[in-house]
């Protein structure tokens, strides 16, 4: 696994967690099993629908609330509770929930934002599984404008994981483009802090 030079965050990368055969067939079965969903988010005053599909599994009774959203976990597809055990062994951490896009072509997106809900905790440790298309992934800091974007391409099978105090500096995104682009499942795998669960 390869450490990016970043400052304030922790950024590793396995390009190969999974070879090209078996992460093509993981996308195919995921594309056509789970259940995907086209959430709605206010912007601007009114209701748009959010420029991917997705959906929200884990272990059972565990909210995640983003953008106005409450996902309620779906429980675990056994591929998924699979890939959940092989990630967990590679980056020696613990996950309970799973969010799950699913670009569809170059137009469906993801805006700059970080995953610093309070159901993450403190510096918390997230696992980025691409299938599929590569996609750009797009940092910059938050708050000094004077160190420059970051720019990864993550490509069918590789393994990003984000930890440190990179959600607090560092915004992050998957942008749109015109290019005639196939689809991408992305697998966040993260634990998601229950309302009576202590934040550590």
């Amino acid at each position: 696994m390869k450490e990016l030079q970043i400052p304030q965050g922790t950024l590793l990368l396995e390009p190969d967690f999974i070879a090209d055969n078996e992460a093509n067939n993981l996308f195919q079965s995921l594309q056509q099993q789970l259940d995907w969903q086209q959430a709605e988010i206010r912007m601007f005053g009114r209701m748009v629908r959010i420029p991917r599909l997705q959906c929200f599994q884990g272990d059972p009774g565990i909210n995640y609330r983003y953008s106005g959203l409450t996902l309620q976990t779906e429980p675990w597809h056994p591929l998924i509770q699979t890939l959940k055990q092989r990630v967990e062994s590679f980056a020696e951490h613990t996950f309970n929930t799973v969010l799950i896009n699913y670009y569809r072509d170059g137009k469906d997106s993801m805006g700059w934002h970080s995953d610093d809900e309070p159901e993450l905790g403190i510096n918390p440790v997230i696992a980025s599984l691409n299938l599929g298309q590569a996609r750009r992934f797009l940092l910059r800091h938050r708050f000094d404008k004077t160190i420059p974007q970051r720019e990864l391409l993550l490509n069918s099978g590789s393994l990003l994981i984000m930890a440190g105090q990179l959600q607090h500096y560092w915004h992050h995104s998957v942008p749109k483009t015109n290019r005639l682009l196939e689809g991408r499942i992305n697998l966040t795998f993260r634990h998601t802090f229950t309302t009576d669960t202590q934040m550590e």
